[in-house]
């Protein structure tokens, strides 16, 4: 077949459910692909039906997310009702009493060519008492509740070491973004979903059969209907990998309250009897929400745990879930692309959720199809989306299995797992030398595995040989300026309210408890 005779564009996206998954879908295509001659992107969503709200805390890839949509960050953050995130502390998940930050961003700096966790790793041998977050400039400053945008302009600033995300309101995020993909020229259209039409040959979906009648036609579908799954899972019959062996929480509620406590630039997320809360404090109110295994604590007890430790008085009624942690086998079947939850969940304990339809978009756009559907095409998304979960869910289970809690009968399954052969290469390779290798560009950095992995318990039984090259006296010296260097730069900071306050970012304060 020759060029000149290859399939047309594909023109007509029809995408099934709104939420955050939804009209993120709906704002990258208008954006990117607005000006395709014919191009349609038609939104079909019901009011009558919920939405989950994917997650409200996120990871630094959405500023990436936001540059492509061309949004003004002020606006966004004012929106969106959101603060600025520079990482996640973890409360007793080691062991009770014990905290770290897992930060964006990167620890100390590498020198002689070489991590630089090794000459960490060797002032342990001297008795340095300095931790590795002490090294890191996003948890320095988010303990700090201090907040200033990375300096990518100038690489001798420790603000070049410095990485931020958001944590904003997921409704008001899926508001925003509507309208933004509306003025690009999407369309929403409002009913319940009957039935799904499909070819009688190919098995293709062709349109969607609404409640009073009327039919949606298309030619790609992308499903974000959630949980269901209503096109990919329900009526493509693609089955659904199930992880619960290593990630055995199913179940979580979820509840906002008022503000309170400490107002840190930080996700905060503290394990519990049975599973760990989550905390995301935003600017007009706290998100909260208990995620816990059903095997080892009812609902009801899993609410009240909740309740009994939020910082401020609940705004609503608890939101009950139920999940199971996998994805689907493939996230792609003829013309039918799942994204966010229809095609998978993994537990939202290191922000991930966002950032999995993030990617899917970006996957998809990288790889959008002509009529023909080529295989070649779905293959790779699928292959790349297997990925993607794979190593999410290996860096999910670290944080169960890495940890000497033995109190309670989840914790002792937790710290039993046989974790999968992926994860246990590499804690074995840490364990033996402080190495960490990334593979195949996933998701998590270097740093983010060496963050989790040393605080959580593993230690190295040695470290790079070139450490050595630097004396005693010469390591401490290092590591005590690279330690003074970050305090003196986060005593410098402003606070994250007035960061809000001089950016335009703050929104007024009769807007603090509103929905």
């Amino acid at each position: 077949m020759s060029i000149a005779s290859a399939p047309k564009p594909v023109t007509k996206i029809v995408i099934v459910g709104g939420g955050t998954a939804g009209w993120m879908t709906a704002a990258a295509l208008t954006r990117v692909l607005g000006a395709m001659p014919g191009l349609s992107v038609t939104l079909v969503e019901s009011e009558a039906i919920g939405t989950v709200g994917v997650g409200e805390a996120t990871i630094p890839q959405i500023i990436g997310f936001n540059r492509l949509l061309g949004l003004d960050e002020a606006q966004f953050m004012r929106e969106t009702r959101a603060t600025y995130k520079l990482g996640i502390e973890f409360v007793d998940w080691l062991r009770p009493g014990h905290s770290y930050v897992h930060p964006f961003g990167s620890f100390g700096i590498d020198m002689l060519g070489i991590e630089f966790q090794h000459f960490w790793l060797r002032g342990q041998t001297f008795r340095e008492s300095a931790r590795i977050d002490d090294y890191s400039i996003a948890a320095a400053a988010g303990k700090s509740g201090r907040f200033a945008w990375p300096r990518g302009d100038n690489p001798k600033s420790p603000l070049s070491k410095l990485s931020y995300a958001f944590q904003f309101d997921a409704g008001r995020y899926a508001r925003f973004l509507r309208a933004f993909a509306e003025s690009g020229g999407a369309t929403r259209v409002e009913g319940r979903i009957t039935e799904v039409l499909q070819h009688g040959e190919s098995g293709f979906v062709t349109a969607l059969k609404l409640e009073d009648g009327r039919e949606i036609a298309g030619e790609l579908f992308i499903d974000c209907s959630g949980f269901r799954s209503l096109l990919l899972g329900q009526k493509l019959g693609v089955p659904f990998t199930d992880w619960s062996k290593w990630l055995p929480c199913d179940s979580a509620v979820a509840v906002p309250c008022e503000l309170g406590g400490r107002t840190e630039p930080l996700t905060r997320s503290t394990a519990r009897t049975a599973g760990w809360q989550w905390r995301i404090p935003l600017q007009h109110r706290i998100g909260n929400g208990h995620v816990f295994s059903s095997a080892h604590m009812d609902r009801s007890a899993a609410t009240d745990l909740l309740l009994a430790n939020l910082d401020g008085k609940p705004l609503a009624d608890p939101n009950q879930l139920a999940f199971t942690a996998g994805h689907r086998a493939k996230a792609w079947d003829k013309n039918v692309v799942a994204l966010g939850l229809a095609a998978g969940f993994l537990e939202p304990l290191e922000s991930t959720s966002i950032h999995l339809v993030q990617s899917g978009i970006a996957r998809l756009l990288a790889l959008f199809p002509d009529t023909g559907f080529s295989r070649v095409e779905i293959n790779r998304f699928n292959t790349d989306t297997e990925h993607e979960y794979l190593n999410i869910r290996d860096f999910l289970v670290l944080h169960y299995r890495a940890s000497e809690r033995d109190d309670s009968e989840f914790w002792r399954y937790c710290r039993h797992l046989e974790a999968p052969d992926s994860l246990a290469e590499k804690i074995e390779m840490f364990r033996s030398s402080g190495r960490i290798f990334r593979e195949n560009n996933e998701l998590f950095t270097e740093d983010s595995w060496l963050s989790v992995m040393l605080s959580q318990g593993i230690t190295p039984q040695a470290y790079h040989p070139a450490a050595w090259m630097l004396d005693e006296q010469e390591t401490r010296k290092r590591l005590s300026h690279i330690r003074e260097v970050i305090r003196q730069t986060v005593d410098q900071m402003p606070t994250q309210a007035d960061f809000l306050h001089q950016s335009g970012g703050a929104i007024a304060p009769a807007e603090y408890l509103t929905a």
